[in-house]
């Protein structure tokens, strides 16, 4: 089973609080972040793309890196761990990602995925004019599979005359092209929309795990991808996401995870909830409603595993158990303290992951 690390592009990370760690998102500390992953034997760094932020008194998100151009520089300066990056398709054209992800293939070749973001935030791209309308929220995988589809074309035959209704191709010509002829694309729908989109489309999904302590409530989640993939005959793996909040003892984690909940940044989580009540889609599993429900929008009610090394390593196995999973991104209160503690405390009690060595790779 691989395991993956979400990281920090924008500031403070995934805890809406004012009593998490603070800080700024720079290439300086993610390198850090992925270069000790690698380290550790992990085998994938994933980075969001998020274009406006929430404000609030910690001015959540205000402060982010742009994907591609980041993971370009990490691509640089690692030597195995797999890197993917966000395209928002309401900003970026398929055929200049095409392009862009052939570029960051040919730095590390063979180590780079792209993540589609259909975008549910219609602030993020109406400050730009980008915003299609809320007709966006019902049609957006259909757009998504376009641009799929012409990438898709572009990596294997260096040419594309695509047409459709959101993207027309004529003679449009990519070269060099990547090494093997093929990218891995991600996906992280929640919905029914969002997981047929996957299952069509891409070689893994992402799935949100939820509660906290909970390891298998995304067990149904889980199948329900696994049985739109079976219906399009395509092997697509389940890579779920959690939050670690880990410490000596449970008693320790458990008031760490209480003081974060408790000192929430409630205008920068009041946006939020602004943001993603315009999603008139009514999939109460859409990734835009499950985020910001009050009970855990701390941390975008994402699955949280709060306790000590040793109760966090079983409940990792736990999750591995679930048919069809392929893997698990994690997510750190603080990311270098944290991989280094699931490197050394957590990763060597695990079942399901053999123990690496860790590694001391010559940076370039």
């Amino acid at each position: 089973m691989d395991i993956g690390v979400f990281i920090p592009i924008g500031n403070n990370g995934w805890l809406i609080s004012k009593s998490s760690p603070q800080y700024m998102p720079t290439f300086e500390l993610n390198k850090a972040v992925v270069q000790k992953a690698e380290e550790h034997g992990l085998d994938f760094a994933l980075s969001m793309i998020k274009l406006k932020g929430f404000g609030g008194d910690t001015e959540f998100w205000d402060h982010c890196l742009e994907s591609f151009t980041l993971m370009a520089g990490l691509a640089a300066v690692t030597e195995r761990i797999k890197l993917y990056a966000s395209t928002p398709i309401l900003a970026l054209p398929p055929a200049i990602v095409a392009r862009m992800a052939a570029t960051v293939d040919s730095i590390a070749p063979g180590r780079f995925g792209v993540n589609i973001v259909t975008g549910w935030a219609p602030g993020e791209y109406a400050q730009m004019g980008m915003w299609p309308g809320d007709e966006h929220f019902s049609n957006r995988y259909d757009r998504a599979g376009e641009y799929v589809t012409v990438l898709k074309e572009l990596w294997s035959e260096g040419v594309s005359d695509f047409k459709g209704e959101f993207y027309e191709m004529t003679d449009c010509v990519l070269s060099p092209r990547p090494a093997n002829g093929h990218i891995d694309i991600v996906a992280a729908g929640q919905s029914s929309l969002g997981m047929r989109f996957a299952a069509e489309h891409a070689d893994y999904n992402f799935v949100l795990g939820s509660g906290v302590n909970t390891p298998l409530e995304l067990s149904d989640t889980t199948a329900a991808l696994m049985r739109e993939a079976r219906a399009t005959g395509r092997d697509v793996g389940v890579m779920s996401l959690f939050m670690v909040i880990a410490d000596e003892t449970d008693e320790a984690a458990r008031a760490k995870w209480r003081d974060y909940h408790d000192n929430a940044d409630l205008a920068a989580l009041a946006y939020m909830a602004g943001e993603t009540a315009a999603d008139s889609t009514d999939d109460e599993s859409a990734t835009a409603r499950t985020i910001s429900l009050p009970e855990g929008a701390v941390n975008f009610n994402m699955g949280t595993l709060v306790g000590s090394f040793e109760t966090v390593a079983r409940m990792l196995d736990e999750i591995a158990e679930v048919s069809g999973t392929k893997g698990i991104m994690l997510v750190f209160d603080d990311f270098l303290e944290g991989i280094e503690n699931f490197g050394k405390r957590i990763q060597p009690l695990m079942r399901s992951r053999p123990t690496p060595a860790v590694q001391k790779p010559s940076r370039r």
